[in-house]
């Protein structure tokens, strides 16, 4: 029995064209065939002009949903196919009878084949033979010799992130660079089986004004792919790419590769991603100065915090790996991965809330930690609020952001006491957590407590938020 085909067809304000689609789609040779038209919330007939085509012909399946764009239409299409094989076609286009049929042969006589495309031709707004260079995996990675329309496993299609929905471009050309980090073999068939439409205005001709945005978006969902064949990210000079990273170098110590990738969960000045149980910290572009500095000469901020996890094992989140990028030795990108902490509050909830549960507990512990961090030898230089993390009951804490870190002989009772003064918290809970560090370092508790609330921050001072 031949294996089922599934023709995805998006689906947005195309009602003048919609029907030819279709019309081309069931006239293949091929069989079984399902045909599943997503309408992306069209304001157009669009809808009702597809509904009455798949009236006449079975194989066609009109489905709907809130205008999200081409990539969500074939995502949510695609899941709820049933065939072996996918094949992407647009609403304004045309395919040859042949096309499906030929295409199965291909990838059901050669298991090594990932995605099977064919010549194609301009109709509409232009015509002629759209030309395209021959396929190669660095000719890929700087720009797109696949139309959409192209047949592929979904089995494939289950293994990557499905087409890109955070880029209205080229997201046909994100998806065979998916496809093909699982490695494979690329087949353009002879003929001409595609027909493409060019209108004016047309998405293709809009995509060109979101090239940085593309570019971004490439580079963060295919960092190895562009290492393995452009020896380096996708420039905006797309052509001069290779060139350029020839200039760059990568220096990586221990074991990670999803710099780029995972869920934001803090964006300022810098960027926290979380991933797969860890949490990776890409730090802001240097300036050039500062890049230049280190890069030839001082340790990076990852760097840095790297090697002080290691340091302060037990104290702050396992270190995993850190990594740089210079560009002409000029330090450019720097990324800390560690662990993701089982400890997931932070300091600053306990500002102003004075029923806090476990409040009291939290921040004994928490004056217990600071005096212990001490007694190592370590000052926190920017020992603030979103920078200690406590879990549930307090019986854990840890500190993190690295790299304002000194490691010191011997601190002065001065120095120690003056760590807190970023702590902007009561008086009260000042005090307990001051009792609690005495009872650790073995000082007078009065004392420590004096002096603490004493030597307020001076910004919390000049802005009249001491919370005392």
């Amino acid at each position: 029995m031949k294996p089922l085909v599934s023709v995805i067809v998006p689906l947005y304000n195309a009602a003048p064209y919609i029907t030819e689609a279709l019309e081309s789609i069931v006239a293949s040779t091929y069989r079984p065939l399902e045909v599943i038209v997503m309408n992306d919330g069209s304001t157009d007939n669009s809808l009702s002009v597809a509904q009455a085509f798949a009236k006449e012909h079975k194989e066609v399946c009109v489905m709907t949903q809130s205008n999200a764009g081409a990539s969500a239409a074939r995502n949510h299409a695609i899941r709820e196919s049933k065939g072996i094989y996918i094949l992407p076609v647009d609403a304004d286009n045309r395919i040859h009878p042949l096309y499906i049929e030929e295409a199965v042969a291909v990838l059901e006589a050669r298991p090594e084949v990932r995605v099977v495309s064919c010549r194609a031709e301009f109709f509409g707004a232009r015509t002629g033979e759209w030309i395209t260079p021959p396929f190669s995996h660095s000719l890929l990675a700087r720009k797109n010799m696949i139309d959409t329309c192209a047949m592929y496993r979904r089995t494939d299609w289950d293994k990557t992130l499905g087409y890109n929905e955070h880029c209205a471009a080229r997201e046909d050309w994100d998806m065979w660079l998916s496809l093909f980090e699982l490695g494979g073999e690329f087949v353009r068939l002879p003929d001409i089986r595609l027909y493409y439409r060019v209108r004016e205005g047309s998405k293709r001709i809009q995509d060109r004004a979101l090239k940085h945005l593309l570019i971004e978006q490439i580079n963060k969902r295919h960092p190895a792919y562009m290492e393995k064949y452009l020896g380096g990210p996708l420039h905006y000079h797309r052509s001069w790419s290779k060139v350029l990273n020839l200039f760059r170098s990568v220096k990586q110590v221990g074991e990670w590769t999803k710099w780029e990738a995972g869920e934001v969960i803090f964006q300022r000045r810098n960027t926290l991603r979380q991933i797969d149980g860890a949490v990776v910290k890409a730090f802001a572009v240097p300036g050039f100065w500062r890049g230049l500095w280190y890069g030839l000469f001082g340790k990076s901020k990852a760097r840095r915090s790297y090697e002080y996890a290691l340091r302060m094992e037990g104290l702050t989140p396992k270190p995993i790996a850190y990594r740089e990028v210079r560009i002409c030795g000029i330090l450019r990108e720097s990324y800390y991965a560690c662990k993701a902490s089982e400890c997931t509050h932070t300091f600053n909830e306990l500002i102003g809330a004075p029923e806090y549960m476990n409040r009291e507990a939290i921040i004994k512990a928490i004056g217990r930690f600071t005096a212990i961090l001490h007694q190592r030898g370590i000052l926190h230089q920017d020992y603030s609020g979103g920078n200690i993390l406590f879990n549930e009951d307090g019986s854990r804490v840890e500190v993190i952001d690295l790299n304002r870190i000194r490691f010191c002989k011997r601190l002065s009772k001065e120095t120690r006491l003056r760590n807190f003064e970023r702590l902007n918290i009561d008086r009260a809970a000042l005090t307990t957590m001051a009792s609690a560090y005495a009872e650790q370092m073995g000082e007078n508790a009065a004392e420590d407590a004096a002096y603490i609330i004493a030597h307020r921050w001076y910004k919390h001072e000049k802005q009249g938020i001491t919370n005392l």
